[in-house]
């Protein structure tokens, strides 16, 4: 019987349960549920956060690659180069274009894109790299910069597990023409469905985005300029974001701290993530040779509840298998061997030596 989840919004709930609930009363009380004042409100404050001049709401972190990519006019014919280890809305977006996912390899340490591998996949149907900063790690911005400058390629940044992580100074969401982020209950900042946003600092694409988001429509006119879509953020989650928004920074270092007493498990031969500051710990997840046994231990023995991000790797999936198939030999052999713990705060914190404890106990197996 699990004691410990993995992961538990409803935990994170409880802890700002007054909060929230003032928050949704205030919006059952104004009749307004649809892209609303609390939306706005949300905008204003995450871009504020980010350092971003525009933020749109949306309906889901899949939806801001998506509208995003075809904001920056990404369709049938087109490559878009991105990793195969992360969840499948990065490359479903991409599909969702009519473009193609060029998967290439990672950098082993950062479990990100590697860059070089990211360069030497641009041909003349490149249209745009999307790089994921995966389980809250930047990825190497830099780089991808100098490649996207270089090539003339637009950036896309795959936020949706690093909310507040930062890079030289800056928070991610920030370096590419335009972000996209989910808030999906488990992230860092989750709602209690499904939302996400674009963030941008091109004022035209802001308003392009928001055109796509609800028909096509220009104004209040309602009439319909372009293809859209319905991807709208509700006033019933903006309202809750708006109250997590605040606790953003608290649960980002509580989870820097999880991670800090974490890394003793490094004397047991895992490979453990890159122990950078402005990493935010969506998972904390250790790679290990007999990943498989010390899940079962975990879970039959000591009731503790892991997760498996991601296996088997996009590549390797059918709904993105090509005539072509790609060996990517740094994403596979992390699938095979990636274990997540907790590290949600209202989660690990309570029970911390015991997990710890377990680890060790599994790990002599």
């Amino acid at each position: 019987m699990i004691a410990i989840p993995q992961a538990s919004p409803a935990r994170r709930v409880a802890r700002y349960r007054a909060e929230i609930d003032a928050a949704i009363d205030e919006v059952l009380e104004t009749g307004r549920y649809v892209l609303g004042p609390r939306v706005e409100q949300f905008e204003e404050a995450f871009s504020a956060y980010l350092g971003a001049a525009h933020c749109v709401g949306v309906n889901s972190g899949t939806d801001a690659l998506a509208l995003s990519l075809r904001a920056l006019g990404v369709g049938p014919g087109d490559e878009v180069i991105t990793t195969a280890l992360t969840a499948a809305g990065t490359a479903q977006a991409i599909l969702h274009c009519g473009a193609r996912p060029r998967f290439v390899d990672v950098n082993p340490f950062t479990r990100c894109i590697d860059p070089r591998a990211a360069e030497a996949a641009v041909n003349t149907r490149t249209a745009a790299i999307v790089p994921v900063h995966l389980f809250g790690q930047p990825a190497d911005m830099t780089e991808l910069l100098r490649i996207a400058a270089r090539h003339a390629l637009a950036l896309v940044e795959d936020c949706a597990q690093a909310h507040g992580a930062t890079t030289q100074g800056r928070r991610v969401g920030t370096f590419g023409n335009v972000a996209a982020f989910s808030f999906y209950p488990t992230k860092n900042l989750g709602c209690i469905g499904d939302g996400g946003a674009i963030v941008t600092n091109d004022a035209s694409l802001a308003f392009k985005l928001k055109m796509l988001r609800c028909y096509g429509w220009r104004d209040d006119e309602r009439i319909s300029e372009a293809l859209g879509f319905n991807s709208r953020l509700d006033e019933l989650q903006a309202a809750i974001l708006i109250v997590l928004l605040r606790h953003l920074d608290e649960g980002n270092s509580e989870r820097r701290a999880l991670a800090t007493r974490y890394r003793k498990l490094g004397s047991l031969g895992f490979d453990l993530p890159p122990d950078d500051p402005g990493a935010v710990y969506y998972q904390f997840a250790v790679a290990c040779d007999r990943r498989d046994v010390l899940r079962t231990y975990l879970s039959e023995e000591a009731g503790i509840a892991t997760a498996v991000h991601y296996y088997p790797a996009l590549h390797q999936q059918p709904a993105f298998q090509t005539d072509s198939p790609v060996a990517l030999p740094e994403t596979e052999k992390l699938a095979r061997r990636l274990l997540s713990l907790p590290i949600q705060p209202e989660v690990a914190a309570p029970d911390f030596e015991r997990i710890i404890d377990a680890v060790e106990r599994g790990a002599r197996l």
